[in-house]
C-alpha cells in the first residue's frame, strides 16, 4: 500500500507529460517550419505575436485549472453532482471570453506589437498571425483548458490522445500552408486554430457522451455564479504564470530590438522553442500532480500529499538539471533543427543558451510549487510565486542590460530565478513541515 500513491501520481503524470509535449507541438512545429521556410524574421514576428498568444493560452489555463481543482475537491468529497455543475460552468465561462478577448486582439495588437520594438516585415508577418488568432481565439481558449477536465474526469489517456490528434492536424497542415502554399506566418495560424479546433469539439463532445463519468446533458448547460470567483480564484496564478511568461517575452523583444537586432529577436525565439519542451514537461509533472493532490486534500490524507509533493519536485528539478547539461553539451544541433544555414542567427542562439538557461531547472520547482498551492486551495501562495516571478525579474531586466549590453539581457532571467527559488524554498519547507506535523497528529486525534 505504500506504494499506491507513487503508481497513481506516475498513472496521471505519463500521460499529462506526455499530453503537454504533444500539445507544445503545436508551438515548436510552427518555430520549425517558420525558421526554415521564411527564416529569421519570420521567427522575430512569431515571437513578438507570443506574448498576445501566452496571455490567451493562460486565460484558458486560468478556467481550466480552476475549475478542474474544484472539480476534484467535490469528487473527493463524494458530491457528483457538485462536480458537474462546477464544470459545466468552466465550460460556459469560456465561452463568455471569447469576444472579450477577440474584442480586445482587434483593437490593441498592433499597438503592442509596435510596442516591442518591430518594424517593417517583422511587423506584417506578426500581424499576419494575429488577425487569424482575433477569429480563432475560443479554439485556443478552449484547446489548453480541455484536457485539465478530462484529467479530472479520470480520463488522463483520452486527453493525450487528443493532443496526439491535434498536434498530428498541426503538422500536417504546417507542411501544407507553410512549406508548399508559402502563406508564412498565415499559414502558421490557420494550421493552429484548426488543430485547436479539433482538440476542442472532440474534448468538449466527451462530456456528452456515456463514457464520462460526469456525464452532461443540454439541459446541464447553466452557470453556477458563486462558481466563477473560484474558478478565477484558483486558476488566476496560472493565468499570471502565461502572463508573466508573456510580459517577460515582450520585454525581452523590447530590449533586444534596442541593444541589438531584429536577428537577436529570433535567437531569442528559437532558444524559446527549445526551452519550451522543458517547460511542458514540467507543467505536465505540475499538472499531473494537482488532482491526486486536490483529491487527498479533499479527503485530508496529508501522507500522501507530502509523498505527492516529493515524486513531483524531485522529477521536475532532476529532469531540469538533465536538460540542461544536455543544450550545453549539444547547442549546435539543437539550434539547426530550427534553422542551419543563417551562421549569425545559430551563433547568437549558442550565446543565448549558455547565457540564458543555466538555472532552468529552478524554473521546474517554481512551477510545482504553485501548483501545489492552488491544488491544496492557496491560491494566495500560488499567486505569490507566479507574480514573484515577474517582479524579481524587472529589476534585473532594468539594470543588467545598462551594465552589460545584450548579455546583460541573456543574464538577467537566471540570476532573478535563482533570487525567487531562494524565497520559495523557505516558504515550501515550513508548509512542508507544517503538514508533517498534522500528519503525525492525526492518529492520535482520531483515537481520542
Amino acid at each position: 500500500m505504500q506504494n499506491a500513491i507513487y503508481k497513481q501520481f506516475w498513472k496521471y503524470t505519463i500521460p499529462t507529460v506526455a499530453a503537454m509535449l504533444v500539445n507544445g507541438l503545436y508551438q515548436v512545429v510552427d518555430g520549425i517550419f517558420i525558421g526554415r521556410y521564411v527564416g529569421a524574421d519570420g521567427l522575430a514576428g512569431i515571437n513578438v505575436a507570443w506574448p498576445i498568444i501566452g496571455s490567451i493560452l493562460g486565460i484558458g489555463m486560468m478556467v481550466g485549472v480552476g475549475t478542474g481543482a474544484l472539480v476534484s475537491i467535490k469528487q473527493g468529497e463524494q458530491d457528483g453532482e457538485g462536480a458537474k455543475r462546477i464544470l459545466t460552468t468552466g465550460l460556459l465561462l469560456l465561452v463568455a471570453l471569447m469576444p472579450l478577448v477577440a474584442t480586445t486582439l482587434f483593437f490593441f495588437a498592433d499597438d503592442f506589437i509596435y510596442w516591442q520594438g518591430a518594424g517593417g516585415r517583422v511587423y506584417e508577418l506578426s500581424l499576419q498571425y494575429l488577425n487569424i488568432l482575433i477569429v480563432a481565439c475560443v479554439f485556443s481558449l478552449g484547446s489548453i483548458a480541455v484536457p485539465f477536465l478530462l484529467r479530472n474526469d479520470d480520463s488522463p489517456n483520452l486527453a493525450t490522445i487528443l493532443m496526439v490528434i491535434g498536434a498530428v492536424t498541426n503538422i500536417v497542415l504546417d507542411y501544407i500552408f507553410i512549406a508548399w502554399l508559402d502563406w508564412e506566418l498565415t499559414g502558421a495560424a490557420i494550421a493552429t486554430a484548426l488543430a485547436q479546433m479539433v482538440v476542442t469539439i472532440l474534448g468538449v463532445g466527451y462530456f456528452f457522451t456515456s463514457k464520462a463519468k460526469l456525464r452532461l446533458t443540454l439541459s446541464d448547460l447553466k452557470v453556477q455564479w458563486d462558481v466563477v470567483p473560484k474558478i478565477i480564484t484558483i486558476g488566476t496564478s496560472s493565468f499570471f504564470m502565461y502572463a508573466y511568461t508573456s510580459i517577460m517575452v515582450a520585454l525581452h523583444n523590447n530590449l533586444f530590438a534596442q541593444y541589438g537586432s531584429a536577428l537577436l529577436i529570433g535567437a531569442y525565439a528559437i532558444l524559446g522553442y527549445i526551452v519550451t519542451v522543458y517547460y511542458l514537461v514540467a507543467e505536465g509533472i505540475a499538472n499531473g500532480m494537482q488532482p491526486l493532490v486536490s483529491y487527498n486534500h479533499g479527503s485530508r490524507n496529508q501522507d500522501n500529499i507530502r509523498k505527492l509533493l516529493k515524486v513531483a519536485m524531485g522529477s521536475a528539478v532532476l529532469g531540469g538539471v538533465a536538460f540542461v547539461a544536455l543544450m550545453n553539451i549539444f547547442p549546435y544541433q539543437f539550434v539547426s533543427v530550427f534553422n542551419n544555414t543563417d551562421q549569425q542567427l545559430i551563433d547568437s542562439t549558442v550565446v543565448g543558451i549558455r547565457l540564458h538557461m543555466f538555472a532552468l531547472f529552478l524554473d521546474g520547482f517554481l512551477v510545482v510549487a504553485a501548483a501545489y498551492y492552488q491544488s491544496v486551495n492557496k491560491g494566495s501562495k500560488a499567486m505569490f510565486v507566479t507574480i514573484g516571478n515577474m517582479v524579481i525579474q524587472l529589476p534585473f531586466l532594468f539594470i543588467m542590460p545598462k551594465l552589460y549590453g545584450v548579455t546583460g539581457i541573456w543574464i538577467a532571467f537566471p540570476l532573478s530565478n535563482i533570487a525567487l527559488s531562494l524565497v520559495v524554498m523557505s516558504m515550501l519547507w515550513r508548509d512542508i513541515k507544517k503538514l508533517s506535523n498534522e500528519s503525525a497528529t492525526e492518529p492520535s486525534v482520531q483515537a481520542s
